[in-house]
């Protein structure tokens, strides 16, 4: 008996009815046919947004904190500006009492020493007097 040998038409029949078999099983296994699959994508669409309103929350959060702390920052340099300006000032005023001490002591010693200069002159007059009267 002679063997089968399937021609060209024979296996392009085959390998048809083969993809047609896996296209119908594949739209058998369709999720979109299955009765659960709305409901099913339904939650996962819910999950997807409360995960993006949650990751939205989040940011805000982060950004608020960003500003708060930026904030906070700014009034800390704030802060040590104006400590800077106040110990700046308080130095200008102790050197300016300093300077006036100085001058008031230099001051104070510029006349002891005019008083020292005026007694040293009373002092010679005296003698000279002393010795002009001693001579007539």
């Amino acid at each position: 008996m002679k063997k089968f040998e399937p021609g060209i038409a024979d296996r392009l029949g085959t390998a048809a009815k083969a993809k047609q078999a896996r296209l119908e099983k594949a739209r058998k296994l369709d999720p979109t046919n299955d009765p659960g699959f709305a409901a099913r994508q339904a939650k996962r669409k819910a999950q997807a947004e409360e995960r993006d309103r949650r990751a939205a929350e989040r940011k805000a959060a982060r950004e608020a904190e960003k500003a708060r702390k930026a904030e906070e920052a700014a009034a800390a340099e704030a802060a040590r500006k104006a400590a800077e300006e106040a110990a700046e000032a308080a130095r200008i005023k102790a050197e300016a009492e300093e300077a006036a001490r100085l001058a008031a002591e230099a001051a104070a010693a510029e006349e002891a020493a005019i008083a020292l200069e005026a007694e040293k002159k009373a002092a010679r007059d005296a003698r000279y007097a002393a010795r002009k009267a001693r001579q007539r």
